[in-house]
């Protein structure tokens, strides 16, 4: 396992790309982070899965979540990966889109053996997260590093495929791009979110607004993003 590719750049959709992959067909999934649920229902309304049940750690979004109420296979649950409220080998597929890194490092090697615990023998897990690089990244740093978290990780990932809980099937390495329409959709996006409290200084915070409309163009600030999916599997 490696953290990262750089000769791998090829641009994709990533939730096209898993939809591709995985075999969601009258499975039960389980989603981890599941933040605006955006995913969620993409999923969902594919008509492939049997029933998603779909985690989000942060009270003022899950509230949001439980008010939807079109997407009939999909049961909305406030909790977080190191403490799954679901049975033993309950779920076909886990997903995590860019979560694993926000779970609290002391509890990385727990939620990988939750994600271990509810899945099926033979179940799949991908496990999504970004590489530290890109422009983006550059501006995020500024008031949010995530380097030492996303080490961590990766290294809990090394750990529970080197523990035999998880095996690695594949690994991949892919870009995807983010668009902005100007530093409004920014700002809103990427810094008053409601799962962390990012709060700049107006020093700071003028620095991350000229860094970023340094990418501005007539149709907005587009980004290159790299990323990597380790899929795992559940031995039988």
């Amino acid at each position: 396992m490696k953290i990262a590719d750089p000769t791998q750049t090829t641009l994709v959709n990533e939730v096209k790309l898993m939809l591709d992959t995985l075999p969601f067909a009258g499975a039960r999934v389980l989603e981890l982070g599941c933040g605006r649920a955006e995913k969620t229902r993409t999923l969902a309304e594919t008509g492939r899965p049997r029933e998603i049940l779909a985690l989000e750690v942060d009270a003022i979004q899950h509230a949001k979540n439980l008010r939807i109420a079109d997407l009939p296979t999909v049961t909305f649950a406030q909790g977080g990966a190191e403490a799954i409220p679901a049975a033993d080998a309950s779920f076909d597929i886990a997903i995590m889109f860019k979560s694993l890194h926000h779970v609290p490092v002391e509890d990385m090697d727990r939620a990988l053996a939750e994600i271990a615990r509810v899945l099926k023998p033979g179940g799949l897990a991908w496990i999504s997260e970004p590489v530290y690089a890109g422009e983006l990244n550059g501006i995020m740093r500024l008031f949010h590093d995530e380097k030492v978290v996303r080490e961590a990780a990766f290294a809990a990932l090394c750990r529970a495929v080197d523990s035999g809980r998880l095996a690695l099937k594949e690994e991949r390495f892919f870009s995807t791009r983010s668009q902005f329409d100007d530093f409004a959709q920014f700002d809103a996006r990427m810094i008053r979110v409601t799962h962390s409290d990012h709060r700049l200084s107006p020093a700071l915070y003028a620095e991350v607004r000229a860094k970023f409309e340094a990418h501005l163009t007539p149709q907005g600030a587009t980004f290159i993003n790299p990323q990597r999916v380790d899929l795992l599997q559940k031995p039988a």
